[in-house]
Order: structure tokens, then C-alpha cells, then sequence
């Protein structure tokens, strides 16, 4: 099929968009820490009921194995983590500037590890798109309440969650250029070894409350972080991991980079807001480095 990895990229942008509306309603309820564990542990389920009864081919090497798990650790435990931690320390809009430059990490490591190279027109399609993405996120306009204290933890936190994922997507490609496998099963591996590194750390630290209780006191909450999970860590991951296996990591990682301008008429239509002369040019720019990804 043509453009699928292209194609695969796009649907998880538009996933992890409304996953990241749903999550951001969950968490003002429960807390981020809760959401992070609930979501995978709840994927986990998803994933292994789809895998049983679609019978997907499970039969991994040990290298394939241990390069999914690897990626799954920096990708998903600790990318993630320090993510939160940026979104903390100087607020969404800074972290998910600093996160736009994950493209340009991975589109360099798949050059030094895997050799993968870009057309002139693909770099240009990638510049041209965070370049876009870099607007929306810098709209003052869009979080006029954030207040924002730049502090070097914080932009250390938001590199190392765009290094992070530039990583784990190099070793999740590596396990598929060993060998064919399944998007899902591929997922299943890298959120279970995530969760081997982060559910001992979130009961050693006690910052993990008791799900069963925590959800039956706030049923919406529960909900709400289950619909996440289909949209966030169950299908989007997923189809991330396909979009790789099918087109470069770079081209891949500019695409699924998207999502600020994806949640655009989520916020006007959902939430009512209006959206800024600036944001809406800044989301053109990305769609047309889109379309040149695409075209290149």
C-alpha cells in the first residue's frame, strides 16, 4: 500500500490528539502518575485480548525481543517520565517545543545507526513542519494562564524526553529490520517493559495509589483514562511502530511531531476557544510540510 508508514504516522497523530485531551481530563481528577501506570496497564490488557483473538504471530528472536524492550524502557518509562517531569518544572508549551526537535534526533541517529538518509526534499518537508509546529506551540494566546518559569532542570527534562523518544524509536526499528512483526505485538513487548522498570519504582516510592479503590471513588476518572488508553497506548503506539517499519524514522517522527496542530479544532470545537491568527497560520505551515513528506 503506498504511503502506508506515511499514512500511519498521520492516525497516530490524530490518536495520541484526542488521547491527549481525554488524559488531560483524567489527570486533573486522579494525577498524572496515576493516568502514566493505569493507561499502560490497561493497554496491556487491550493488546493481549486483540493479540489471542486476532492469533498474531508471536514468535520473536531474542535480539528482536531484547531491541523492543529496550525501546520500550527509553522510550515509554523513562522518555515519558522525564516528559511529565518538563511539563512540570516550565509548562506544556516550552516542553513541547523542546520535544519538536525529537524528529531531527531520530531522523539523526537513524542516519548513524541504521543509515538512513533524506532527500533534499525530505529534510525540507521536516524543517518546514516543526518549523510549523514551533508557531502553534509558541502562541502565547493559546495558554494565556500558563505562567511559565524557565528553569534548566526543566529544559534538561524536556531534551532528555525528545532524546528519549528519538531512541526508543531507532531500537524499535532495528527489531523491525530484523525480521516482519506484528505493529501490536511489537507494542505489547515495549509497554510490558516499561512497566517491569516503572510499577516497582511506583510502589517503592508509594506514589502509585490503590487503582480499585482510587477508580470506584471517581468512576468518571476511571473512564476517562480507559478511553485514553485505547487512543493513546493501545492503537496509537501501534500504528507508530507500523509507521516506522514502513518509512523512515525521521519521516515518521515529523509526522506523529503533528499533534499540537491536530488538537487545534479539538480545543475550538470542544472547548469553545478561539484560535489565534497565529496558531492558524502556524498550522497551515506544518500541513503544507506535511503534504511535502508526502510528495518528496
Amino acid at each position: 500500500m503506498p504511503f502506508l508508514g506515511e499514512l500511519s504516522a498521520l492516525l497516530t497523530a490524530m490518536l495520541w490528539s484526542v488521547s491527549a485531551m481525554v488524559f488531560a481530563s483524567a489527570v486533573k481528577r486522579v494525577g498524572s502518575f496515576q493516568v502514566n501506570i493505569t493507561r499502560l496497564i490497561l493497554a496491556v490488557v487491550y493488546l493481549t485480548v486483540l493479540i489471542i483473538v486476532m492469533d498474531f504471530n508471536i514468535n520473536l528472536s531474542l535480539t528482536q525481543i531484547l531491541n523492543l524492550s529496550i525501546s520500550g524502557v527509553i522510550g515509554l518509562a523513562l522518555g515519558d517520565t522525564f516528559l511529565f517531569k518538563a511539563f512540570q518544572e516550565i509548562g506544556a508549551r516550552i516542553s513541547m517545543l523542546i520535544m519538536s526537535l525529537a524528529p531531527a534526533f531520530a531522523a539523526m541517529l537513524a542516519y548513524f545507526v541504521l543509515g538512513e538518509t533524506l532527500s533534499s526534499a525530505g529534510v525540507l518537508g521536516m524543517i518546514i513542519t516543526v518549523f510549523g509546529v514551533s508557531v502553534v506551540v509558541l502562541d502565547k494566546g493559546a495558554n494565556p494562564s500558563e505562567k511559565v518559569l524557565i528553569t534548566t532542570s526543566g529544559i534538561i527534562y524536556a531534551f532528555l524526553g525528545a532524546v528519549g523518544q528519538g531512541i526508543g524509536l531507532i531500537f524499535a526499528k532495528m527489531a523491525f529490520h530484523e525480521g516482519e512483526i506484528n505493529g501490536f505485538v511489537a507494542t505489547e513487548i515495549r509497554i510490558v517493559s516499561s512497566l517491569v522498570l516503572l510499577l516497582p519504582l511506583a510502589f517503592l516510592t508509594k506514589r502509585y495509589k490503590n487503582p480499585i479503590r482510587m477508580y470506584h471513588q471517581d468512576k468518571k476518572a476511571f473512564w476517562l483514562t480507559g478511553l485514553g488508553s485505547i487512543f493513546g497506548p493501545f492503537l496509537g503506539i501501534s500504528f507508530s511502530l507500523i509507521a516506522i517499519a514502513y518509512t523512515k524514522v525521521g519521516i515518521a517522527a515529523t509526522i506523529m511531531a503533528i499533534v499540537p496542530i491536530l488538537m487545534l479544532p479539538l480545543v475550538r470545537f470542544v472547548y469553545k476557544e478561539k484560535l489565534s491568527w497565529r496558531a492558524i497560520i502556524g498550522a497551515f505551515i506544518a500541513v503544507i510540510g506535511v503534504a511535502v513528506l508526502f510528495l518528496r
